[in-house]
């Protein structure tokens, strides 16, 4: 109680303070180890923003485990909890005992002290490309146990890794609804728009992104009662063709376009409480 209310009193003055000398937003939210009360509430944008009423993700279920538990990132909003709990049954149903879950946001979202630019309101989740040998890991094997790659060949073709259980784990969750869009390495995107025989209208949340080999990216709509800013829309194509492309320039760098920089651009490490929506500020504050 003590350890709140001074962070709580910490905010509260910092913001009074120009934006220079005020707390690191990272260093704010990173110091929290239970979710503020109230609604569950996400806030901003999954990458400038936090969220209010957060709900942990079990350690271990029917289905599941949670992985990398010193990291306390195991917090979301009930919509992503609920999600990923049905994911797990239907891994299962693809052949594996259930999924490995990684991080989803911290109790109070925002920024983190290390990793992830998004993972901030409580919508994003990683989960591991290794299928579950036991549901029964301890703690410490959770720390230590690491995923696997799907993808080999300097980035170009697929590892021994993959399975057919991976399409079908992905497939189920770009069908959900409520899932917004997937991020996967574009090896494994490409290999999925091969395989697929049947409808491919789910192909197109399946967005292509570097280091994005040993986990998949799930990522969830805003919740209705949320304040979530909208993402730009995921394009009406498949997105096959543009997977494609990404391997080609891995294999032939010079058909990169050039590309400029944003010079605005700051890592969400570096903001401060100000450059957070104003309502993160009563979620650091509060009890």
């Amino acid at each position: 109680m003590i350890r709140k209310t001074l962070t709580a009193a910490a905010v509260l003055m910092g913001l009074a303070l120009p934006a220079s000398a005020q707390s690191l937003a990272k260093d704010v939210f990173g110091a929290f180890r239970t979710p503020s009360g109230g609604p569950a509430v996400a806030i901003g944008n999954y990458s400038q923003g936090c969220a209010q009423g957060l709900v942990q993700m079990p350690d271990s279920g029917p289905s599941w485990q949670s992985m990398r538990l010193s990291r306390d990132r195991h917090w979301g909003h009930p919509v992503m909890i609920d999600f990923l709990q049905g994911l797990s049954r239907a891994a299962q149903q693809a052949g594996w005992q259930g999924l490995y879950i990684g991080d989803i946001s911290q109790p109070r979202g925002g920024p983190m002290t290390s990793g992830h630019a998004s993972h901030q309101i409580g919508l994003d989740a990683d989960i591991w490309m290794l299928p579950p040998s036991s549901l029964q890991l301890s703690r410490q094997q959770r720390e230590n146990l690491s995923s696997v790659s799907v993808v080999a060949n300097g980035g170009t073709a697929l590892s021994g890794n993959w399975t057919g259980a991976h399409m079908s784990i992905m497939r189920a969750a770009a069908r959900d609804p409520r899932v917004e869009r997937i991020f996967v390495d574009p090896v494994a995107k490409v290999a999925m728009c091969q395989m697929e025989t049947g409808n491919r209208d789910w192909l197109r949340k399946i967005r292509p992104i570097n280091n994005h080999d040993y986990h998949f990216h799930v990522r969830m709509n805003c919740p209705a009662g949320s304040m979530c800013q909208t993402p730009n829309p995921i394009p009406a194509s498949d997105g096959c063709a543009e997977a494609q492309e990404w391997i080609n320039i891995r294999i032939d760098p010079s058909r990169a376009r050039p590309s400029t920089p944003d010079p605005d651009y700051r890592h969400p490490r570096t903001f401060r409480m100000s450059d957070l929506p104003s309502q993160c500020s009563t979620v650091a504050s509060a009890p």
